[in-house]
């Protein structure tokens, strides 16, 4: 019984890892034009849980992309410089997009197994009762 409550630990642990992941694409989405804004990356790490004996999914520390800024042509914006450019932001929507899709794939898979404990646990408890 005790490997189900497990299992619905770990998949609760990647199901909070992948919606920050999410969140922090879809900030880097909405940033795309920013400008000066820098990507942010979410790492993942494992933790060992040792009163169960397991290993649990984390995110690491946020990180700000260090890939050059894009240099933006355009005289009249405010922040241009002498030659007419400005820093614009170094979100590439395409593989914000991609890694979005994966997110949300590994939080749907997270999900599936979340319910199939869920759904195995309730059914040992009624199991149980008779």
């Amino acid at each position: 019984m005790s490997d189900l409550f497990n299992t619905m630990a770990v998949s609760a642990s990647g199901l909070k890892a992948q919606s920050t992941r999410l969140r922090h694409i879809s900030e880097n989405i909405s940033n795309a034009d920013t400008p000066g804004f820098r990507r942010k990356m979410v790492s993942f790490e494992s933790e060992l849980d040792r009163g169960r004996d397991m290993e649990l999914v984390t995110t690491g520390h946020v990180q700000l992309d260090q890939r050059p800024l894009e240099q933006v042509y355009d005289p009249a914006h405010p922040m241009a410089d002498e030659t007419g450019h400005y820093d614009g932001s170094n979100v590439n929507l395409v593989v914000e997009i991609a890694d979005a899709r994966q997110a949300q794939r590994s939080y749907e898979a997270n999900l599936k197994m979340f319910d199939q404990a869920r759904k195995m646990t309730s059914s040992l408890f009624e199991l149980l009762r008779k």
